[in-house]
């Protein structure tokens, strides 16, 4: 008699064990799918390099506390370094004042635990992009991170959800794509995965209208999603237009600069066609088709400068010679241009 009542205590035990998980997991859903953009405070940031560092300053400028977190020293120290030459290019131009460069820069803190993430709101990746790297840290953050953190990453174009499989509680996470120099330029694009919640990834977009940025909804986690689908049918028509001979390096980055980057500054391709007449697009496009470049494969100049190990500014050398000094001072140049091209058509 004793060992049945026993057996029914346990049995008792258990389903009220099962009771008690079922309400928490509900409890923790309906907690997240609460969570608006008023809510969120604490960001923690994985991977301290160029968009990692960018990415912190914007936050930190609009009052958000980020820890910025990787796992080697040297990308910290490069991190702190590249967080510092964009703010003394803020203040510079104007942007801000030092003492406001100051205070921003309080609100940025840095570290190599990965129990920083433990007191998340909103975490952002930003690392390699590498399936497998990115499936072992979020395999390792959604865990650390609270249940009810909103988890996104900066994926250029990988599969949001192939990354999401490494992912704890996937509904709450999406992909976030900033543009580089993500301080400056306003686009953040905002991709749901297959389990991603809709109400998740419009806290996110949320989010970025409060620091002032652009968010686009992009409907289906096609690889590229659309920045990069079509910054890349512009990179393989640039190269296969220098390897044809029709014009070099530098008088295509002129015709980029000086022709299309100015219109399309102003206005998206559908606009341009529109204004320019669609017949005569039409008409365009029925001759210029089928001679434009299909290449499956990076082509041969592109490879070439990879083999050895050229990958531009970051190495001293890539399609152009970046060496004593010239990268900063590009760099410097670039985001001063930005600036000036931001205020002007956002502000």
């Amino acid at each position: 008699m004793a060992l049945v009542f026993i057996k029914a205590k346990a049995i008792s035990l258990d389903i009220l064990c099962k009771k008690a998980a079922f309400f928490l997991v509900n409890y923790m859903k309906e907690r997240l799918l609460n969570m608006q953009a008023k809510d969120v405070r604490q960001l923690v940031i994985g991977g301290a390099g160029i968009m990692g560092a960018s990415i912190a300053q914007i936050f930190a400028k609009y009052g958000y506390n980020v820890v910025l977190y990787d796992i080697s020293a040297k990308s910290i120290e490069n991190g702190k370094k590249l967080i510092a030459i964009n703010q003394e290019t803020a203040i510079m131009e104007g942007e801000i004042k030092p003492e406001d460069s100051k205070v921003l820069l309080d609100r940025i803190s840095f570290s190599m635990d990965p129990e920083c993430f433990s007191d998340a709101d909103f975490v952002i990746e930003a690392i390699v992009e590498d399936m497998k790297v990115k499936h072992d840290f979020w395999g390792q953050v959604s865990k650390i991170a609270p249940a009810d953190a909103i988890l996104t990453t900066n994926t250029s174009g990988l599969s949001i959800t192939e990354i999401a499989k490494a992912v704890k509680n996937p509904q709450r996470f999406a992909g976030m794509h900033w543009v580089n120099p993500p301080h400056i330029v306003p686009l953040v694009e905002v991709i749901c995965g297959e389990k991603s919640d809709p109400a998740v990834a419009e806290t996110i977009a949320e989010v970025a209208r409060k620091i002032g940025k652009k968010p686009v909804m992009v409907k289906k986690d096609a690889k590229g999603f659309v920045l990069n689908r079509l910054q890349f049918c512009i990179l393989r028509e640039a190269m296969h237009i220098v390897e044809s001979g029709i014009a070099d390096i530098k008088d295509v980055d002129a015709v980029m600069k000086y022709g299309l980057g100015m219109r399309y500054a102003c206005l998206g391709p559908f606009e341009v066609a529109d204004l320019g007449g669609l017949d005569t697009f039409f008409s365009i496009a029925s001759y210029l088709f089928a001679d434009l470049s299909d290449m499956k494969e990076p082509p041969k100049m592109f490879s070439e400068l990879i083999d050895q190990q050229f990958y531009g500014t970051k190495s001293e050398r890539g399609f152009y010679d970046y060496s004593n000094g010239r990268a900063e001072k590009v760099i410097e140049k670039r985001d001063k241009d930005f600036i000036k091209i931001a205020n002007c058509l956002y502000k």
